[in-house]
């Protein structure tokens, strides 16, 4: 039978420290699929999931186990990526060229390699927060009271946000998407 997180947290908190290993290979697929689909380089998502982790170890007295720990986690995830796309808006880090047109999805011409790339880019031109939404509803699989837990906004905005990156995404992409 495996450990939930709140008793793995116990654990560590109780000072087997070994035990934290086990909420990061539980967790790391996840936070790292989000942070990539947020941030659009591999790279900077790996850095942000990796200080997001050092960030949970240091403040999980502060994690209350009435909340699902995905959540908390990602609410550390989520403001380690607008950390580092303010750093990216101020000129510290480049922001990647994934530049589509609307109109570019051809079904019969596209792998699904490319299919991803162009969705990539698609993500990268949104707006940041409709990226940040549409990604923990559709990659995450997050509820929107739980994607307001992680980003501090309420559940009418995230849906709205949803709404909009979703009809972006349809225009960008040249194709009904149905969402």
């Amino acid at each position: 039978m495996t450990a939930s997180d709140s008793a793995i947290v116990r654990r560590v908190l109780g000072g087997d420290t070994e035990a934290f290993a086990e909420l990061v290979e539980r967790h790391h697929a996840s936070c790292l699929r989000l942070a990539t689909h947020v941030l659009g380089t591999r790279e900077d998502a790996e850095d942000a999931v990796q200080e997001s982790f050092l960030r949970a170890y240091r403040y999980l007295a502060r994690y209350q186990e009435r909340e699902r720990f995905t959540g908390w986690l990602f609410r550390i995830l989520v403001n380690q990526c607008r950390t580092t796309l303010a750093r990216r808006r101020r000129g510290e880090t480049a922001m990647p060229a994934h530049a589509i047109e609307p109109g570019s999805w051809d079904e019969d011409a596209a792998e699904w390699a490319d299919r991803d790339a162009l969705l990539a880019g698609a993500l990268a031109r949104l707006h940041p927060l409709q990226r940040e939404a549409v990604v923990m509803r559709f990659s995450a699989d997050l509820s929107y009271e739980e994607m307001a837990v992680a980003t501090g906004a309420g559940v009418s905005a995230l849906k709205m946000r949803v709404k909009r990156a979703c009809a972006q995404l349809r225009t960008l992409l040249g194709e009904s998407i149905h969402v």
